[in-house]
């Protein structure tokens, strides 16, 4: 009998997937993964006044014990903290520091649930890991990431960082279920957490006042918000606060149509903004994609597949060809709104994942746009 250890976070979808290993016939044991000490981040940083709020974790921890202890399976606590913050929260962080959009959930699947994690977990005797994501993964002599079928709740775009080693271990058994059907299992065993709200906010810090937050970590630098023409319409907090296609919490008002962030002057600390959702300067036709993880067939030429920007995107056709080995330049002449630097570009044949990476320059035609 293969032995699977869960990711047991509290939540209804870890939960489930424990029922339906056990359903399968799997010995199953869980860890609650403790990634993030307020404490340990208020000495870090001399006290700063955000950090003394009491994370939502132990409430979290206590969902877990119950789901264990009704699902009749042993749960270990073990501590993630300093590989989160050396591998997840400073990259956050600088970033951000390069008025940048990052995604810490990604980089957190590669270095703490799928690294951390299934080491942790292989020293106990594992033969797999398993994470309550809404993906599919096929073992088939080779192994393919393949997006849930649940479109809605699709979590693959997540995981584009995860390597064929990392995925040859990982389980994945909500894939082919709904997020209705989960709900209903749980009712069915009567799972305290059957009804528990889905989490957000950054991932294992959770919902907060964004701003606020990166106060504690980054000095804030005001500064004013312009037209291209250079007309000054309002003021901002910090570039690094804002991302390119934002609309909202810009105070901007007055008459015409919305104004959205077209791009960023670091140079001059400047938040550039313009009017109307398809103001120009919110496109592109051409990006280039670093630090690719590619796990799809190789390819030597050009590749005609599908990207998402952004999650919950849908699928836009593109072109994309190597640079080097590991940086992706991908065309897109229909152009795309808001592709963002910082912001993960994942690609797709289908429901197949090709792989992913960071998007670092993004053009319309010859010119660079100020993102």
């Amino acid at each position: 009998m293969a032995k699977v250890i869960v990711g047991l976070s509290g939540g209804v979808d870890s939960a489930v997937a424990v029922i339906k290993l056990l359903e399968q016939g799997y010995d199953v044991e869980a860890i609650f993964m403790r990634n993030w000490d307020s404490t340990l981040n208020n000495d870090i940083l001399g006290n700063p006044n955000d950090l003394n709020e009491v994370c939502p974790q132990e409430k979290d921890y206590m969902d877990a014990v119950n789901a264990a202890n009704t699902l009749g399976i042993k749960l270990h606590r073990i501590d993630f903290v300093s590989e989160y913050w050396d591998k997840v929260f400073t990259y956050f962080l600088e970033e951000h520091r390069r008025n940048r959009t990052p995604n810490p959930d990604i980089l957190c699947n590669k270095e703490i649930k799928f690294k951390a994690f299934l080491e942790e977990a292989l020293k106990m005797g594992a033969d797999y890991i398993a994470m309550g994501h809404y993906a599919r993964v096929k073992h088939n002599g080779d192994v393919q990431l393949l997006k849930g079928i649940d479109k809605n709740k699709d979590q693959s775009y997540f995981l584009c960082q995860l390597s064929k080693d990392q995925l040859h271990k990982s389980l994945f058994p909500l894939g082919e279920l709904t997020k209705e059907e989960v709900r209903q299992i749980a009712h069915e065993y009567n799972l305290s957490v059957a009804d528990k709200k889905d989490s957000t906010g950054i991932c294992f810090i959770g919902e907060r006042n964004f701003r606020e937050f990166l106060k504690n970590y980054i000095q804030a630098n005001p500064g004013n918000i312009e037209t291209l023409d250079g007309r000054v319409v309002g003021r901002h907090e910090g570039i690094m606060y804002y991302t390119i296609g934002q609309r909202k919490g810009l105070g901007i008002g007055g008459e015409g149509e919305p104004w959205f962030v077209i791009g960023k002057d670091p140079s001059r600390n400047v938040l550039l903004v313009g009017q109307g959702e398809m103001h120009p300067h919110l496109y592109s036709n051409r990006c280039i994609v670093t630090d690719v993880n590619w796990i799809g067939p190789q390819f030597n030429d050009k590749l005609d597949c599908f990207a998402k920007f952004r999650y919950r995107q849908k699928d836009n056709p593109v072109t994309i060809q190597w640079l080097n080995q590991n940086t992706l330049e991908v065309f897109y002449p229909q152009t795309i709104k808001a592709v963002t630097p910082g912001q993960a570009a994942v690609f797709y044949d289908g429901d197949v994942l090709l792989g992913g990476g960071t998007i670092d320059q993004v053009f319309m035609n010859d010119e660079k746009r100020r993102y």
